[in-house]
């Protein structure tokens, strides 16, 4: 093949293998959502085999949201332990809205991670699943959610991967000027 082919050929190729390690679903908002209205962030729920997930993606995305200007932005500790055989978090989630409700919060944001480990195997490459969720702080009804899945390759840090798919979630978000 000639040269000026695989100027076409090349970044087809990469395009289609760099697309096969990564997915992002999401809702759109069916309202703007204000950058400069009250914002409450909740502890995200950790549905992996990795202790302390959660906690961890929530600091990179805590930084991810202000960032993007969510003002002002209130962290929403956990009410109470987590149990683990719990198959049902809504306890966790009306404790988030009404603290979110005292603190003046008009959104919350929500989430889980479903995964967030390195794969097994001679190469051990990282893998990360999370979900996302805006809600509305007084009546909890989801006004956009996206989640998405991503792995990375075997020099990949778990953490990079991890941020490369929140912040790429978070730049989805539809928010007013």
């Amino acid at each position: 093949m000639k040269f000026a082919a695989w100027r076409i050929v090349f970044p087809l190729l990469l395009t289609l293998l760099l697309g096969a390690c990564s997915s992002i679903h999401q809702l759109e908002s069916s309202e703007p959502i204000a950058r400069d209205a009250g914002w409450a962030m909740a502890s995200l729920s950790n549905h992996s085999e990795t202790p302390l997930a959660g906690e961890r993606a929530a600091g990179t995305l805590l930084t991810l949201l202000q960032q993007r200007g969510l003002s002002p932005l209130h962290e929403i500790p956990r009410s109470g332990p987590v149990n683990p055989l719990a198959l049902d978090n809504d306890a966790d989630l009306q404790a988030a809205l009404s603290r979110a409700q005292k603190q003046g919060a008009v959104y919350v944001v929500t989430g889980a991670i479903d995964e967030w480990h390195y794969k097994a195997g001679l190469d051990g490459e990282p893998a990360v699943a999370v979900s996302l969720q805006v809600r509305n702080a007084n009546t909890g009804i989801v006004l956009w959610s996206a989640s998405g899945a991503r792995s990375g390759w075997g020099f990949s840090t778990l953490n990079g991967v991890g941020a490369e798919l929140l912040s790429d979630l978070v730049d989805d978000l539809p928010l007013t000027p």
